[in-house]
């Protein structure tokens, strides 16, 4: 990732000022918002370093002046300013975040939208209240009483808001106890409370990624009121969406376990392109025969497309994609190649019933191709480095 950083020092800070310890880092991930730039320092300079020592990093996505607005801007600001813009915006902007943690110079760091709906008023009372409770997040919340979620413009977007919310507590019952607002982008949390090398965004709903991949077990809540967009538009599309519930499907396949119900679950569905595809050829007059062969390969197309959007998504960079597809095909033809013996074996060797030997060859096929597509396809690639180790091939 390519990246420019610039810094402009603190000027006139008064250390008598600060009423609460401590510091704070402001993180700021941008996209086109050089129109709330000047806004958002103004709003930051009045109510947060009289109160709490600030500096404010911006991570930066835009492809227009933002970056050039907040030199701008930031000459006038009590305090140190950076940006770091990303001329390849990994992860979006819940990359734009991690981005961010690991640039903090604080042990509190408030994550918030550049877009002046989120209060910045409010960030020396989400720090003094990890301080106060022993918490290693603190939760804006428009969902407790005190908060408001009046700055959501229109009804379609309040039962967008209000349906993510449900699916992810839903979804995540044990790891968002406690957090009435999963889908806010105003928190704050202990730099010591979070391993930015464990985290995994996907689009602009960093608080789930962290609350489910290394929550802290303290965490505490207070209201806000969401603010009116101060200029510019909306960056929640139809697209977002979607990488969103991807972010969902990969979060919660995370483990072994799940991951295996999913692909269970994939191959399932997969009997549908199958079933079609083996009507139509044999519709055409091709002997059934060959014609389920040909039609299981589209129920592996199906299944090898959904498995790697919503389970490996993360594995892919380890092999080509043509190297991986073949490798799935391989296993998924094996199968059935291999369940027809199984079943002959079971049947003849130990007695079975023809129908209990067929589901149990299912079961065992099944575990097998699983084992077998997490080790042979979405695992690293392994090399031998100096001195005899064997490390992973990292992909590009």
């Amino acid at each position: 990732m390519s990246s420019h950083e610039y810094t402009v020092p603190a000027e006139g800070l008064d250390a008598a000022e600060v009423a609460e310890p401590g510091a704070v880092t402001i993180v700021v991930p941008t996209f086109n918002e050089s129109a709330n730039i000047g806004q958002l320092l103004h709003q930051i300079t009045e109510s947060v370093p009289a109160r709490l020592p600030c500096e404010v990093v911006f991570v930066d996505d835009s492809t227009d002046d933002t970056p050039e607005v907040i030199r701008e801007a930031a000459q006038d600001c009590p305090f140190p300013v950076a940006v770091l813009h990303r001329e390849e915006p990994v992860g979006g902007l819940g990359g734009a975040v991690v981005e961010g943690l690991k640039a903090a110079a604080s042990e509190w760091i408030v994550v918030m939208d550049g877009d002046c709906q989120h209060p910045p008023s409010l960030v020396p009372e989400l720090v003094a209240t990890g301080e106060r409770t022993n918490a290693g997040l603190v939760v804006a919340s428009r969902y407790i009483k005190g908060g408001s979620r009046a700055g959501l413009a229109g009804s379609y977007r309040v039962a967008v808001s209000r349906g993510a919310t449900w699916l992810t507590k839903a979804l995540f019952p044990r790891r968002l106890h406690g957090i009435s607002d999963p889908m806010s982008g105003f928190f704050a949390i202990r730099r010591s409370a979070v391993t930015a090398e464990v985290l995994r965004p996907l689009g602009y709903k960093i608080l789930l990624e962290l609350a489910v991949r290394s929550r802290p077990r303290q965490v505490a809540e207070v209201p806000f009121v969401f603010q009116d967009r101060f200029a510019g538009e909306s960056k929640s599309t139809a697209q977002e969406g979607v990488r969103f519930l991807r972010h969902l499907a990969g979060l919660r396949t995370a483990s072994p376990v799940a991951r295996m119900v999913g692909f269970g679950l994939i191959g399932a569905s997969g009997f549908v392109p199958n079933l079609v595809g083996l009507w139509a050829l044999t519709v055409l007059g091709l002997h059934y025969l060959p014609a389920e062969i040909l039609a299981n390969q589209l129920g592996v197309a199906w299944n090898f497309l959904l498995i790697e959007q919503l389970l490996f998504r993360d594995r892919r960079a380890h092999r080509r994609w043509w190297d991986r597809l073949g490798r799935f095909a391989l296993l998924a033809n094996a199968d059935l190649v291999l369940r027809i013996p199984l079943i002959a074996l079971l049947v003849g060797r130990f007695g079975m019933g023809a129908l209990p030997a067929t589901a149990l060859a299912l079961v065992m096929t099944f575990v097998l191709r699983f084992v077998g597509t997490e080790a042979l396809v979405y695992l690293p690639r392994r090399k031998t480095g100096r001195g005899g180790r064997s490390t992973a091939r990292r992909g590009v």
